[in-house]
């Protein structure tokens, strides 16, 4: 079977581990109890690692999130009648404006109603522990089936009597106008006793428990109100969708192996959280979720990071409870999807030098600078170690932002957030306590960086900054420097640079390449979603709002059905490729929206300006006198 495309899968979450669910009712990727635990459905990377399906036999749906929530609603149209199908991750009990997911049951709710006539349901339970190695021992319980093999234990409970056979439990029935069902799948360690029979009444109030629970945190969290307010709130629900509720915790994506190039061996697994990503989703949580947020994830990365002595390597990405050894290996077994292979667990990249993130470290402090009024000590240590070690090593090569893995390069995003770096610790000197000849050092690095990006970062004959050091080599990252507040997006360097990309380094959806040099990989990947959000931000903050409007909307328009995106798009198909949901394309969804919204409210002040200023009743332009 031909796996569907990614943009079929809509996500649930319970702040603790995410399903994807296709629109024909397939669960083809669900991990218990964690993002990064092994998959107990896993066939979206091949059809041996188990599904759970639930849907009508016959018929046509339409789907959406229910409203403020990451609770999914799938109305079905069969020629015998209309039924709503309602899914979830449960959420624990009462209203959750703060801590969603804490006391999470890790249970995955699935109700089907019947409408209007009548509609034949089928469901086919076929769970595969340890990405498809185990194939459990399936055997009737009271209201329902367990699953037991390996290190899980499984629970189904069922209001529908289903057939055993070949570790598979399957069944049909129909329902009649006013009837329902509601499944419940919960997952306990195999010493575990397994979970008890649910009630129908029992799981309905999960269930509705669950949607007040999303409500209550959107209506507490979500107050932005500018442009694309919607998509603006939607993603700031993904975000809070992909972390986890004990640590605060991000996970970049909750998938691994979804390809940047199909057939390719592009393939990660994204279930971890990036220091690079931090900054980033600071700023985005700010607009689309709450300070509360951005401070749970901060507190996470520096109790992760902890002691770091100076001149040592801060290491660049963690496990989602702090976890340092995120060792990759491959998963043979597994063909990928649609022949993506290899298949990996963990992520090589742990190991490898990336300057840029001292610089995105003291950036996130920087903008939490008002809840780090008591900060003790040894963590006014901890951000001086960080800066002092930037200052020491920004001379050296690295892997850059891409995690390329070719030899080390002197990479001008690296080098520009070794300037913000200085550039942030200068700003929280006070707060830091630093000593006068420290701030002294400060300053004078961030002059010598400065002078460094201008003189070797820029290229006159390729017309604008490019990705490492006297190079011509474009790269989306330079878009940064703007964002970054290292030169005002009107320079005649940054103008041109923009002009550069959108002309040199885009697909004909007008979609932003990361770069199109050779990177030690085989073959090519897509058109980048945050590299094009990068763009839009960076024409809001020149100024150039139509620009800006329509790169957004070039981008936006490959949202799915229940607006979510992918880390990138194929450039010929215009399909969804990478992980997905990709927290970046999110986070840069909400920036993107946010420096437009801020760029139009320039504009308007501009315009309010002119207006107060020019003499009642008089002309904007004298008569005879046009532009």
């Amino acid at each position: 079977m031909r796996a569907p495309p990614i943009s079929d899968y809509a996500l649930l979450s319970d702040c603790h581990s995410a399903l994807l669910v296709s629109r024909r009712g397939s669960v083809d990727w669900l991990c218990y109890p964690r993002f990064d635990s092994p998959s107990v459905f896993g066939r979206l990377l091949g059809a041996e690692a188990g599904h759970w399906v639930l849907r009508p036999v016959k018929g046509r749906s339409h789907r959406r999130y229910l409203e403020r929530t990451l609770v999914l609603e799938t109305l079905h149209h069969t020629p015998t009648g209309i039924a709503v199908q309602v899914e979830a991750l449960a959420l624990g009990r009462g209203k959750r404006e703060h801590d969603l997911g804490e006391g999470a049951p890790g249970m995955v709710l699935r109700r089907v109603m019947c409408v209007e006539g009548q509609v034949e349901f089928e469901t086919e339970f076929c769970p595969r522990p340890e990405y498809g190695l185990v194939h459990p021992l399936l055997r009737e319980v009271e209201g329902g089936v367990l699953a037991q093999g390996g290190a899980d234990r499984l629970r189904l409970s069922s209001p529908v009597h289903l057939r055993l056979g070949d570790c598979i439990a399957s069944g049909r029935f129909t329902l009649r106008a006013g009837e329902s069902v509601c499944f419940a799948l919960e997952h306990r360690a195999s010493w575990e006793q397994p979970p008890r029979a649910w009630s129908q009444r029992e799981l309905h109030a999960w269930l509705q428990d669950t949607v007040e629970g999303w409500r209550s945190w959107s209506d507490m969290h979500q107050n932005y109100e500018g442009p694309w307010r919607e998509l603006v709130h939607h993603s700031g629900r993904v975000l809070q969708a992909l972390t986890f509720q004990p640590t605060g915790a991000i996970v970049a994506a909750p998938t691994t192996s979804l390809p940047e190039s199909v057939g390719g061996e592009r393939n990660w697994d994204y279930r971890y959280t990036w220091l690079r990503d931090t900054s980033l989703t600071l700023e985005a949580l700010w607009v689309a979720a709450c300070p509360d947020e951005a401070w749970r994830f901060f507190d996470f990365l520096t109790s992760a990071m902890t002691q770091l002595r100076r001149g040592e390597d801060l290491q660049i990405m963690f496990g989602i409870g702090g976890e340092r050894d995120l060792s990759e290996r491959v998963l043979p077994h597994l063909p990928g999807w649609r022949g993506s292979w290899p298949v990996r667990v963990g992520n090589g990249a742990w190991t490898q030098r990336q300057l840029d993130v001292y610089g995105e470290v003291l950036a996130a402090a920087h903008r939490l600078a008002p809840q780090l009024e008591g900060l003790d000590d040894a963590g006014r240590q901890f951000l001086c170690t960080l800066a002092d070690t930037a200052a020491d090593r920004w001379t050296e090569p690295d892997q850059g932002i891409w995690e390329m893995r070719g030899p080390p390069r002197h990479h001008l995003y690296s080098k520009l957030m070794c300037w913000v770096a200085m550039d942030r610790a200068l700003a929280l000197k006070d707060l830091l306590g630093a000593d006068p000849e420290r701030v002294g050092r400060w300053k004078r690095v961030r002059r010598d960086i400065r002078a460094a990006i201008l003189e070797h970062g820029w290229n006159e004959s390729v017309g604008a900054f490019t990705q490492s050091f006297d190079s011509g080599v474009l790269d989306a990252s330079v878009l940064m420097l703007p964002i970054c507040g290292f030169l005002p997006a009107s320079d005649p360097r940054m103008r041109a640079t923009m002009e550069t990309i959108a002309t040199d380094l885009t697909d004909d959806r007008g979609l932003v390449y990361r770069y199109r040099a050779e990177d030690g990989l085989v073959g090519e990947e897509g058109t980048f979603f945050l590299c094009t959000f990068w763009l839009a931000q960076a024409y809001a903050l020149a100024d150039e709002v139509e620009r800006a409007r329509e790169t957004f909307t070039q981008a936006v328009a490959h949202v799915n059905d229940v607006g979510l995106l992918s880390e990138e798009v194929e450039p010929e198909s215009g399909e969804l490729l990478g992980n997905f949901p990709q927290a970046f394309s999110h986070i840069g969804l909400v920036n993107a929206a946010w420096a437009i919204t801020q760029a139009e409210e320039r504009r308007e002040r501009r315009a309010s300006s002119s207006r107060v200023s020019s003499p009642v009743g008089a002309r904007a332009e004298a008569p005879g006198q046009g532009r």
